[in-house]
């Protein structure tokens, strides 16, 4: 089973009148491979509800031909830029009014494409093709499974090397290289290994502090597959006895994440999962400790739609994949972060991702 790109394309295409738009222009990268397979870059794709055109360049001539049998292509060479190109297929195609990917369209590229185009309307259409993405078909979900089950392999090599010389760092380049070794594309984003205070810094970089600095170690971790799906995992190891605060702050963590997770289902708001998980961390005495947003989508991209804050207003539907990663960052300290994986289905969640999270788990 394979994706069906056609089918995508149809769905977005139906959506060109609720847009107010004869045609879109979509620059996203992630976007285009959505719809169209291709995993190269510089290439935009042209839909209209006739015609679906890729815009590339000579580099890719040959790959598109092989990775997008069916879809129209134009390319150009060194001598015409791809504001040329656009103008071109534009006035060809007779729209008036144009959608763009405000999102993924610098304001510079904007103006060079406006004064191309000056017949034109262009219209803002933010997020037209993330709110397909949404939603995860089958195969979609074989390939995120796939990169969940390669993050949790290279995990358990990690925990099985841990020794007390080891740094972050090295925590980190025997991470990616196991992941790719059971079969990993690559890493979903740079792995954050911290140690101790390094921990309590919500996106850190893996850094030379060794695993004998500190009972506690946070990994955040994440496998992409070759089509580019991924995974984003988070777990607490406790190298040496852990101190009482440490149990306590862990404890409060994991059942803010979990009480979180049996919250989700179709109908329910991102920002009420949210409060579930805030309003435990507060009342603990911690509130101050978690700013950021609960969780957020993973596909193609690592951060997508829905996203969890307490501003949200989106609603979890059947088919979306989203992270559910409370954390409690004590500066100086450490940090605790519990993260996994879970598909909104029709009757309420799964979570997809299996490596143990009880604080007796944690122990190394």
């Amino acid at each position: 089973m394979g994706s069906n790109y056609s089918s995508r394309r149809s769905k977005l295409i139906r959506q060109l009148k609720n847009l107010g738009v004869d045609g879109l222009l979509i620059s996203g990268l992630s976007n285009v491979r959505y719809l169209t397979g291709f995993t190269g870059d510089s290439t935009w794709l042209f839909v209209t509800a006739s015609d679906t055109l890729m815009l590339s360049d000579t580099r890719y001539e040959t790959q598109l031909e092989d990775e997008c049998p069916g879809v129209g292509v134009r390319i150009r060479d060194a001598r015409r830029s791809m504001n040329d190109v656009v103008s071109d297929v534009v006035r060809e195609s007779g729209i008036e009014r144009l959608g763009i990917e405000s999102d993924h369209l610098t304001l510079s590229q904007f103006h060079a494409l406006q004064s191309k185009t000056e017949a034109i309307e262009f219209i803002f259409t933010a997020s037209a093709v993330e709110q397909l993405r949404q939603i995860k078909d089958k195969w979609e979900l074989e390939q995120i499974r796939d990169a969940i089950r390669f993050a949790e392999k290279g995990i358990a090599v990690v925990r099985s090397m841990l020794r007390p010389d080891l740094s972050e760092r090295q925590i980190r380049f025997i991470l990616e290289e196991a992941m790719r070794s059971f079969g990993a594309g690559g890493t979903a984003f740079e792995p954050i290994v911290g140690v101790g205070p390094t921990g309590a810094l919500p996106h850190a970089h893996a850094g030379l502090r060794l695993v004998s600095d500190s009972p506690a170690l946070l990994i955040d971790w994440g496998a992409q597959t070759f089509s580019g799906y991924r995974s984003d995992l988070t777990r607490v190891f406790f190298t040496a006895r852990p101190t009482r605060q440490m149990q306590q702050v862990y404890e409060v963590v994991l059942k803010a994440q979990q009480a979180a997770i049996q919250a989700i289902r179709p109908g329910v708001r991102c920002c009420e999962v949210d409060a579930v998980a805030r309003n435990l961390i507060a009342e603990a005495g911690f509130g101050r400790y978690f700013g950021h947003g609960l969780g957020h989508g993973i596909g193609l991209d690592i951060h997508e739609s829905a996203r969890m804050s307490p501003s949200s207003e989106q609603v979890f539907e059947a088919g979306m994949v989203t992270t559910v990663e409370p954390g409690i960052y004590l500066p100086g300290k450490f940090g605790v972060r519990i993260e996994d994986d879970v598909l909104v289905t029709a009757g309420g969640y799964e979570v997809l991702t299996s490596v143990p999270r009880e604080f007796a788990d944690a122990v190394v």
